[in-house]
């Protein structure tokens, strides 16, 4: 039998808060967190702007000597990890250790890292590269400090799935606790890419948008996008089984109920133009969370504002709602938040979770002149008071993968 798992912490590091009240304020308010990049020179980069985090203090939750010893990303999943866990109201001298884990996932991990140590070895030299550099570098060291921070002994994994990775490792640490592998689960995406190499990669292939203006650069749905915008930072859930949060008395923010994972087997970056994979991951999600689709109250959408995502998913949509996908608000909050590649999905939940507790849809911004071929309902510009029963978020990541999660509202 499987047991019900519900969220009981949040944790945000991001350029529009590093808490989820601020966060969620922001996103409430349609704000966008884009800016022009400051943390290199972009003369001879196609792409200006991101969604960059600049204020950033490490120390407020590591050591200044371990800080020192991690990549960006790890100090973001820490960070935002701590929060979460904070937020829970859990105590390591209650848990039983072997029955909590971390499943924590990046798309890239450590290329900050990895840039400076290569600078080092081929100007100074493989003898003055850190010893540091490989344990600083791997995707999975975010699951494993943050293991280290709270001795969470039990299961422990990354997932690195591009785009789609937070929502696998959200998926993932569901089935763990369905399962009765674990009680409690620490889970997401950080992601810390706004390097020269990081950008390099997305302007070369034409994915990221050219719009120098910050505060229209990122305009999923619009007829006018030109590509993504990369943001930065950790979106982190904690999950538990019902009956344990209930015994200890846990604020319980909304119930995890339903995951679909699939492969496009189609392209290395771009989506398949039919979309059947990505509709045959919505419907295995509503089937895991045993709902039918006009059960669905609002979807989070990849929304990345490339030309091929946005009429893709649209379709995708349409394909497994039928009539109601003209009832369903959909919105993409990257329009506020850039992409944030594998922590995407994470922010993504957060956001989710936080519009099934409080009852506010939040809206797509710069969503000025809609695509034709971009036919629902996007919550254009203003985000909308409404309670839902399920909320959905989409995942679809490079090399075909995709991630879809249902989330429910939880009545006590």
């Amino acid at each position: 039998m499987r047991r019900r798992v519900v969220v009981t912490g949040l944790g945000v590091i991001h350029s529009l808060g590093k808490d989820p009240d601020t966060f969620w304020n922001s996103i409430k308010e349609g704000k966008n967190g884009i800016s022009m990049v400051t943390k290199f020179d972009t003369t001879e980069f196609s792409t200006k702007v991101a969604a960059q985090i600049t204020d950033f203090d490490p120390t407020a939750y590591i050591d200044k000597k371990e800080a020192k010893r991690m990549d960006l990303f790890s100090q973001y999943a820490i960070a935002a990890s701590r929060q979460a866990f904070d937020m829970a109201g859990l105590d390591t001298a209650k848990l039983e250790p072997f029955r909590a884990g971390v499943l924590i996932g990046s798309g890239i991990g450590g290329i900050q890292t990895l840039e400076e140590n290569c600078r080092t070895l081929f100007e100074k030299g493989p003898k003055r590269v850190s010893p540091f550099f490989v344990p600083m570098m791997i995707a999975n060291m975010a699951s494993g400090q943050v293991a280290m921070r709270f001795g969470f002994k039990g299961y422990n994994a990354c997932v690195m799935t591009a785009c789609a990775t937070a929502n696998h490792s959200i998926g993932h640490a569901f089935r763990v606790i369905q399962y009765g592998y674990a009680d409690v689960m620490i889970t997401g995406g950080s992601e810390a890419s706004i390097t020269p190499l990081g950008f390099a990669g997305f302007c070369v292939a034409k994915a990221m948008s050219e719009n120098e203006n910050p505060d229209t650069a990122c305009r999923p749905f619009d007829r006018d996008r030109d590509g993504f915008v990369m943001g930065e930072g950790a979106g982190i859930l904690v999950l538990e089984e019902y009956e344990h949060a209930r015994r200890r008395g846990a604020r319980i923010l909304a119930e995890i109920v339903g995951y679909g994972c699939t492969s496009d087997a189609y392209h290395i970056t771009a989506p398949a133009p039919d979309g059947e994979a990505g509709a045959r991951c919505m419907q295995l999600a509503m089937e895991d969370a045993g709902i039918v689709p006009e059960q669905i109250g609002y979807i989070n959408a990849h929304g990345t504002g490339t030309p091929l995502n946005d009429p893709m998913e649209t379709k995708v949509i349409r394909k497994v709602l039928g009539k109601h996908a003209d009832k369903v608000p959909v919105s993409s909050t990257k329009s506020m938040t850039g992409h944030l590649l594998g922590a995407a999905g994470g922010i993504e939940a957060v956001i989710t979770v936080m519009a099934l507790y409080d009852g506010f849809l939040p809206p797509t911004i710069n969503l000025k002149n809609q695509d034709p071929e971009c036919d629902l309902d996007y919550i254009p510009n203003v985000g909308r008071r409404q309670q839902v029963e399920y909320a959905l978020s989409n995942a679809l990541g490079f090399g075909g993968h995709n991630g879809v999660l249902i989330f429910k509202r939880y009545d006590g």
